[in-house]
């Protein structure tokens, strides 16, 4: 059986309201209420997400991930390119007053 985004929410409100409370708790008024609405709805929200990320991961595998490699790849490639610039920045500090007569 397939898990809709309104079958997860009965389950989740099922799941977090207490029958025998109808106010949100013992002695909690309206603002209770509130509170326990304002936290179904949270909690409402964090589970649809998952469930949805869960979907599409199990969709598509690949979702892209950036691998060690790449990572390792960039690393070296920054670094090279930035003690090229370092070696061109040392030569013309050191040459700079013999280049200046040219």
């Amino acid at each position: 059986m397939k898990h809709t985004a309104a079958r997860t929410r009965r389950a989740v409100l099922r799941a977090t309201t207490h029958p025998h409370t109808a106010s949100g708790g013992p002695g909690r008024g309206r603002r209770g209420a509130r509170a326990w609405t304002r936290a179904n709805g949270a909690v409402l929200r964090l589970t649809t997400r998952v469930q949805e990320g869960l979907q599409e991961a199990a969709r598509r595998p690949d979702r892209g991930d950036i691998s060690t490699t790449t990572v390792i790849i960039w690393v070296a490639a920054v670094t090279g390119a930035v003690l090229i610039a370092g070696t061109i920045a040392v030569v013309i500090a050191k040459y700079n007053g013999k280049l200046s007569g040219l």
